[in-house]
């Protein structure tokens, strides 16, 4: 979705530009400067727009390594839990001490 706005941004600026070119009362040189400038002003927002992108990314991934790590501990605790409960059942010599009755 926000590479469809950029998108769209970049292709909006392109037309701007290419209309004021054409409709312009400038001369050639001030025309020039004003694409530069213009073209200075896409550059600073592609470069902040990659930043943010690049921070939400960063921060998606830490969130994400942060819920594996607790699903790992949660899973962890379920086995020692798990075999805490067989130590109880099954005594010291490895047979249950409920007994089968024989």
């Amino acid at each position: 979705m926000e590479d469809s706005k950029l998108s769209y941004f970049l292709f909006g600026l392109g037309i701007g530009v290419a209309v004021g070119v054409l409709f312009a009362p400038k001369s050639g040189e001030e025309t020039r400067e004003m694409l530069k400038s213009k073209a200075g002003e896409s550059a600073d927002y592609l470069r902040r727009r990659s930043e943010e992108v690049r921070d939400s990314a960063t921060d998606m991934i830490g969130r994400g390594r942060e819920a594996l790590q607790s699903q790992k501990d949660n899973l962890a605790a379920a086995l020692e839990a798990g075999r805490q409960a067989y130590r109880q059942n099954v005594g010291p010599g490895g047979s249950s001490e409920s007994g089968s009755g024989a």
